[in-house]
């Protein structure tokens, strides 16, 4: 099979298994794209939506997020990890505001240069959220290309100048009509059925459905490859899965008595307070039973804005 019928048949998979997220399917302003994405940063997508769905509705749009407390952004964080990135979508949603009128920019250069933005969320903004032509490229994306092509293991770390061409090269052409309007809504036969591919762009479609079945499918351990839509042409199955499930060499740091989870009882705590109430320093100390870590995730925690330390040694969350 050649790389376009690959890609019509991912569509058509896409088409009948992709799962409705809330902020797929044009359901959602480019702004609520942005905070899917931030929030979907090495977190699972079932765990995301209904902190997404609370944000959303709590703070719509960039202008809205600007103006919350710094407080009431953290708590509402809640347990997705690493709550610097809510204080850098609160930085994102200021720069928005005030230099953007509080509308996304369009371009990469405009939406790299935000605050917290990088290579992956800005391609998936342009993208997802604005239909535009451009590689998406993030785990799950690399694993399935590296697999169906090259027949090799993703082995995670930034992505390789290779996985980058490879990415670039099977992006689909997307059709322009005469006026000069992308030309995507066409019907296309898949074994016995017809599919009508939705108005999304071709480039849009291939990114969600590779995306998609790198998060469902094309599993990094236990890839489900008898029910894979494109397994007749996966160079990595006929190889024999060579490699299945490697990693990067550096073994990647469990959690149980890291300062990830000594930083995580400290914001439940604080989290846990009604609101403007202080945690007593001897309270903080009953959290953790080595001292010296303890005070070491508490001034990180100072340093990086997510709480402040009093006077008195009591800790609280930030007031602006």
């Amino acid at each position: 099979m050649n790389d376009t019928a690959i890609s019509l048949r991912l569509g058509a998979w896409w088409e009948a298994n992709a799962r409705d997220l809330p902020w797929r399917f044009g359901r959602a302003t480019p702004w609520g794209v942005l905070v899917s994405e931030v929030m979907s940063q090495q977190t699972q997508m079932s765990r995301v939506v209904p902190y997404w769905n609370d944000w959303m509705a709590r703070w719509p749009d960039a202008r809205a997020l600007a103006a919350a407390p710094k407080a009431d952004v953290i708590t509402a964080w809640g347990r997705l990890g690493y709550p610097r990135r809510a204080l850098r979508l609160q930085e994102c949603a200021r720069v928005v505001a005030e230099e953007y009128g509080d509308e996304l920019p369009r371009t990469y250069d405009e939406l790299v240069a935000l605050p917290g933005i990088g290579d992956y969320t800005a391609s998936a903004v342009l993208s997802f959220a604005f239909g535009e032509r451009i590689a998406v490229i993030d785990t799950n994306i690399r694993r399935v290309l590296s697999r169906v092509f090259l027949g090799t293991e993703s082995r995670g770390g930034a992505a390789s100048p290779v996985e980058r061409a490879l990415a670039n090269r099977m992006l689909p052409q997307d059709r322009v009509c005469g006026d000069g309007a992308d030309c995507t809504d066409h019907a296309y036969r898949s074994g016995e059925h017809t599919f009508l591919q939705r108005s999304e762009p071709p480039s849009v479609t291939w990114n969600q459905s590779v995306m998609e079945l790198g998060a469902v499918v094309c599993t990094a351990k236990t890839p489900l490859c008898e029910i894979c839509p494109i397994a007749d042409d996966c160079a990595f199955l006929k190889a024999g899965r060579p490699g299945l499930g490697e990693r990067r060499t550096r073994p990647r740091q469990r959690f149980q008595g890291t300062d990830r989870q000594v930083r995580g009882l400290v914001l439940a705590a604080l989290r846990a307070l009604p609101a403007n109430d202080t945690l007593a320093r001897v309270d903080a100390e009953n959290l953790w039973k080595d001292q010296v870590q303890l005070d070491s995730c508490i001034a990180s925690l100072d340093d990086d804005g997510l709480i402040e330390i009093l006077e008195n040694g009591a800790l609280r969350l930030p007031h602006d």
